[in-house]
C-alpha cells in the first residue's frame, strides 16, 4: 500500500525543484545541465502526480480523468460509476493526506 503523506511529500519536494531549475532557467536558458535536470525533475513530477491520481486524488488538471480516477473507490460518492472527480474525498490542503 502506497503511503499518501509520503507521496505528497515527494511531490512536494520535486515540485518545488522543478520551480527552482524554471527561475535559474529563466535568466540561463542555454544551461545544459539545467536543461537536463529540468527535463528529469519534470518526468519525475509527472510520475508522481500519476500516482497519486491513480491512488487517492488527481492534485492537477493533467491528471484528471473519468475513466480511472478513483480506482480505491474510497469516499466516493458514485463508486463504480465513471464521473468526473476532483473531490471524492477531501483534499491534502483539506487535511487529507494527514
Amino acid at each position: 500500500m502506497i503511503d499518501q503523506k509520503n507521496l505528497l511529500s515527494q511531490i512536494t519536494e520535486i515540485s518545488f525543484t522543478v520551480n527552482d531549475l524554471n527561475l535559474y532557467l529563466d535568466t540561463h536558458p542555454l544551461d545544459e545541465n539545467a536543461l537536463d535536470a529540468f527535463k528529469d525533475a519534470m518526468t519525475q513530477r509527472k510520475q508522481l502526480l500519476q500516482t497519486y491520481a491513480d491512488n487517492f486524488e488527481p492534485l492537477t488538471m493533467n491528471c484528471i480523468c473519468p475513466d480511472t480516477n478513483n480506482k480505491t473507490k474510497t469516499l466516493t460518492k458514485y463508486p463504480d460509476q465513471r464521473h468526473f472527480t476532483w473531490c471524492d474525498g477531501p483534499l491534502p490542503w483539506e487535511g487529507g493526506a494527514f
